[in-house]
């Protein structure tokens, strides 16, 4: 939409006869062309006014405030409604091409309506680049485009302060009549005195945010408590910090909420093909509250396709929903995905959409968008077709309770399904299976660690998880099932976000092949690397002690997936060409697809919406960045719960592995949790340890003594600093003689150090780096 432009007329259009007294209407012309710089000096310089006139010039100009047609700010007139040319906003909210959009700190003209919504053209500086919830110092420019939701542009000047808000912190309370403090867990932040007033019952030691509410001269800043989220051991309240710590969106705007509550069920079939007829089920984990897939698979009849299996794939039709340019859409791009922690979700969605509206619940209707696909009996796909349905589930299983199904424990729910649907399905992914192993993606072993939560929600156990057929038979179905979405939009020559993993560097590839060679395994010709190269690897170390080791390093010699509108590829999976399609509840990525297969196919007015290829670079980058966003921040909330778990065990012993070796020092897993924790290398021993990096070990200079990545180790605990997420362990068990010293760089020596003595058994074990 046109920003409102400021007039074009001549000042000198305006202009009296020297002495001459202008009307009203010639000094509200000329304020309205000079907002925020029209002065009573200005004016009178103006229009001549000069001697006695200038009293009879400021008598209009009190008539015309009077009249409420001019307002006085900085001694400065302006029009009511409009903005001066230089304000203080705060940005809040970003339109539909994610550009930032700011509104005025001081409004006061109510009466005009709500104050206007002002796009913040970034400057090209990290000194003018603001973030969502600074405040900053801008300067109105004139442009022709603001797009829909503002009225007027600007640039900043400058950030005055970072993401005003509520602050995160622990409630701390005094003896006496002093007044309780937070402790800020962003320690560059200073602690601040908080209102007794209203502690929202907060006690001592519970995570609470707070809202400034005014700084005195001397002394701390006062702060009122905004909301209480309990104990600081909770998983709530130390998700709650990495949310805060990594700036992800998880509270819904009004206008975002209101337009989920009003959505409509579909209550009639119209366009849609009736699919409900057919079993589907869904698999999920069991406490799943949004379900977006359902599987079915039978044999195909066909007598030219004997042993082959017809597979569907069902996925919730997020896209009819959540239309391109609404409120809920750009909330989901700006959020990117949902975030799961262990107890919780922050959802893409409102829960009215995802765990409502697009849920495919049991035995309830559901519009969903999906595939049927025929493979061979050697599991090679041989079609597909895209269909915009009605479903309705036949049933809700979780993975375990279906593997035990087909294993011949069921129960009054899976007893009925075994034969009809259970047991095709998994025939079925054993047709896949072939195309699989075919294929050959790469195969890490990997096990991911989950946290079991008490009532009160602090930690009860650390687990790692089994994997199930079932898990990998979904797995397998979803790849397909994105597969053939990607195959279809490149047909249709329409737009589309690939999921794109790149081969290794060149340099990554010199670093494993260094490392593997510290274990008499080669590693081939860098040219023309193939996922398969990797995993006869790792099938040579299966069921070794290097097992776990081999596993670590091939994973980080990978490159990291990423969400791009160019192809290159997936080179994990060893496909030409992958998008995400089964997740559109939990992925703006999948919602892209959705649309471009509605629009692509016909399927209805809902489709992706012209001209969005240009923005889908951009769109990518920042889906690609949300996910890495997320990734942290459950990373970080699993890692303080686990040091939150384990801080009344500090003075314990445990068996672990070495998973890291970097100069300073090297990082532990424990075995029964799969905590991490440091080792600073200052603590190890009488020698002076050096970093090999091609074998990722610190060697002794003299005793040769080794720590290499992989090996087994008994530590113990030292310090746990839960806020940090950080566990620190000093060794117990000595290292490897191999005989072997690190080479020194060439034409250099290396630096002259004394050598540290291995921090005490007992008594001073603060020696060291701190966690970090």
């Amino acid at each position: 939409m046109n920003r409102t432009t400021r007039r074009k007329h001549s000042n000198r259009a305006h202009a009296k006869i020297p002495g001459e007294l202008p009307s009203k209407e010639d000094i509200l012309a000329f304020v309205a062309d000079n907002p925020g710089k029209a002065g009573k000096r200005e004016i009178a310089r103006h229009f001549g006014i000069v001697g006695g006139a200038r009293i009879h010039l400021k008598k209009m100009l009190k008539d015309l405030a009077e009249e409420g047609l001019v307002e006085k700010r900085s001694k400065r007139m302006i029009r009511p409604g409009d903005l001066p040319p230089v304000f203080v906003v705060n940005l809040i909210a970003r339109d539909e091409d994610g550009e930032l959009l700011g509104e005025p700190v001081d409004w006061h003209d109510e009466e005009n309506g709500a104050p206007p919504r002002i796009l913040i053209l970034t400057g090209k500086t990290k000194a003018t680049q603001p973030g969502m919830g600074d405040r900053a110092l801008i300067r109105l420019t004139e442009t022709s485009e603001t797009g829909p939701e503002a009225k007027y542009a600007a640039r900043v000047i400058k950030i005055l302060e970072k993401k005003q808000g509520a602050l995160l912190g622990i409630l701390r309370k005094r003896d006496g009549n002093r007044p309780p403090y937070l402790e800020p867990i962003d320690r560059k932040q200073r602690e601040l005195d908080v209102d007794p007033q209203d502690m929202k019952e907060a006690e001592d030691g519970d995570l609470v945010s707070v809202q400034v509410t005014r700084s005195g001269r001397y002394g701390h800043p006062r702060a009122q408590i905004v909301e209480r989220f309990g104990s600081i051991m909770s998983e709530k309240a130390v998700s709650e910090i990495a949310l805060h710590q990594h700036g992800i969106p998880h509270v819904f705007p009004a206008a975002v909420e209101a337009e989920a509550e009003s959505a409509k069920r579909i209550e009639s079939l119209g366009k849609r093909e009736d699919w409900r007829d057919i079993p589907l089920l869904t698999i999920d984990p069991p406490d799943a509250k949004d379900h977006d897939d359902a599987v079915y698979a039978e044999p195909d009849d066909d007598p030219q396709n004997e042993g082959g299996f017809i597979a569907y794939v069902a996925i919730a039709d997020v896209a009819h929903y959540v239309q391109p340019g609404s409120a809920l859409d750009r909330e989901a791009l700006l959020r990117g995905n949902s975030v799961y922690f262990p107890d919780r979700v922050i959802p893409m969605l409102p829960e009215r959409i995802s765990n409502d509206l697009c849920s495919l619940r049991e035995k309830e209707d559901r519009p969903a968008l999906a595939v049927r696909m025929v493979f061979a009996a050697n599991g090679r796909k041989l079609s597909h077709t895209f269909h915009r349905v009605m479903m309705r589930s036949g049933a809700k299983l979780s993975y375990i309770q279906a593997q035990k199904a087909i294993e011949g424990i069921t129960d009054d729910k899976t007893e009925t399904l075994v034969e009809g649907v259970l047991k095709p399905l998994w025939a079925a992914y054993e047709c896949l299976k072939k195309g699989r192993d075919a294929r050959e993606p790469l195969e890490l072993d990997l096990p991911e660690r989950k946290i079991k939560l008490k009532a009160d929600g602090t930690v009860d156990h650390v687990y790692v998880p089994e994997r199930l057929d079932a898990h990998k038979l979904i797995e397998e179905f979803m790849i397909q099932a994105n597969v053939c979405a990607a195959e279809t939009l490149e047909q249709k020559k329409t737009a589309l976000l690939y999921r794109i993993h790149d081969a290794s560097t060149p340099e990554k590839l010199q670093s494993l092949k260094d490392f593997l060679s510290t274990l008499n395994i080669k590693l081939p010709s860098t040219g023309g690397l193939r996922p398969s190269v990797f995993n006869a690897i790792l099938k040579k170390v299966a069921d070794t002690p290097e097992a776990n080791l081999v596993n670590e390093v091939v994973l980080r010699s990978q490159a990291q997936a990423e969400y791009n509108p160019h192809n290159i590829g997936h080179f994990g999976l060893n496909l030409r060409r992958y998008a995400h399609f089964t997740s559109p509840i939990r992925r703006y990525a999948d919602l892209i697809v959705h649309r471009g297969l509605i629009k692509a196919l016909g399927l209805g007015k809902d489709g992706l919406p012209d001209g969005v290829e240009a923005k889908l670079e951009a769109i990518g980058a920042d889906i690609s960045m949300a996910e890495r966003r997320a990734m942290l921040a459950e990373r970080d909330t699993i890692d303080r719960l686990i040091a939150l778990w384990m801080a009344d065990q500090v003075g314990a012993s445990f068996k672990g592995r070495i998973a890291g070796v970097v100069k300073s020092g090297m990082f532990i897993r424990l075995d029964d949790s799969g905590a991490d924790g440091f080792i600073p290398a200052s603590t190890i021993g009488l020698d002076y340890y050096r970093y090999d990096e091609g074998s990722h070990a610190l060697v002794g200079d003299k005793t040769g003594e080794t720590y290499q990545l992989g090996d087994r180790v008994d530590v113990r605990l030292v310090e746990a600093a839960p806020f940090a997420g950080a566990l620190r362990f000093e060794l117990v068990s000595p290292g490897r003689k191999t005989g072997k010293t690190p080479s020194r760089p060439s034409g250099r020596k290396g630096p002259e150090r004394k050598p540290t003595r291995r921090a005490k058994r007992e008594g001073n074990t603060s020696r060291g780096k701190r966690p970090r």
